[in-house]
């Protein structure tokens, strides 16, 4: 089977560190999903604004294997780096077909634009720019299951850091809204498991800006935001 994608989303990571190793787990991030020429077509989406969640089928675009080659074990980053688990018991984006799922809140859907149809989203866990092969509605009945076991993915505790800003960053940069997207993703802690030096300081990539910080037992400082020239 040849697929194609139907859509790009555009969204704030411009590289893979720091992106939320879950769907919807930063609920204000939003994403914007672009379709194609041959898919920007109103009826396509027709009935869609009654729903509240999609399902998004896309690529892990900035993963690819070489054709043939996978592992049938791969190492989990929240287990820490050194334990390995089942390609298929993990959401681990080297996968034989680099297909990814995330369930994502409907924000807005903008059908009036001239270049639209437009979907507006909350909670990707997608890089920039990555491609999008199917959209399904999220359907409650069928697709929510409270009582679910989830192996040991249940045995991982979900802890959230402590984000504080620099002096300097408070007095100077105004735009709250960034500063509330952002909190929320580094919340989650976009370091590797393996990673616990206070010492070092890191830089990722949000939007048009290049954010660096530092993290001291559970207490995420960021020390710089740096506007990135396009």
């Amino acid at each position: 089977m040849e697929i194609q994608p139907i859509a790009h989303i555009k969204t704030e990571f411009k590289e893979k560190f720091g992106i939320p190793r879950q769907s919807s787990l930063a609920s204000h991030t939003v994403g914007k999903i672009i379709f194609t020429n041959e898919y920007r077509n109103q009826d396509a989406i027709n009935g869609l604004e009654g729903f509240s969640h999609l399902w998004l089928i896309w690529e892990f675009s900035a993963n690819r294997l070489p054709k043939g080659e996978w592992s049938p074990l791969v190492r989990p980053p929240r287990l820490g780096g050194n334990r390995y688990k089942g390609v298929f018991a993990t959401r681990s984006p080297f996968r034989p077909n680099s297909l990814g799922l995330s369930c994502v809140k409907i924000h807005s859907i903008d059908f009036d634009s001239p270049d639209g149809p437009f979907i507006y989203v909350l909670g990707a866990d997608m890089m920039d720019g990555t491609p999008i092969y199917d959209i399904k509605p999220y359907i409650r009945y069928a697709d929510s299951h409270p009582e679910a076991v989830c192996g040991y993915v249940d045995e991982i505790e979900n802890t959230k850091l402590q984000v504080k800003l620099s002096g300097k960053i408070k007095e100077t940069f105004k735009d709250a809204d960034f500063i509330n997207s952002l909190t929320e993703v580094l919340q989650l802690d976009p370091r590797p498991s393996y990673h616990n030096d206070p010492n070092r300081i890191y830089g990722m990539l949000y939007g048009n800006y290049n954010v660096k910080f530092t993290v001291k037992e559970d207490i995420l400082e960021i020390i710089e935001i740096q506007l990135q020239l396009v």
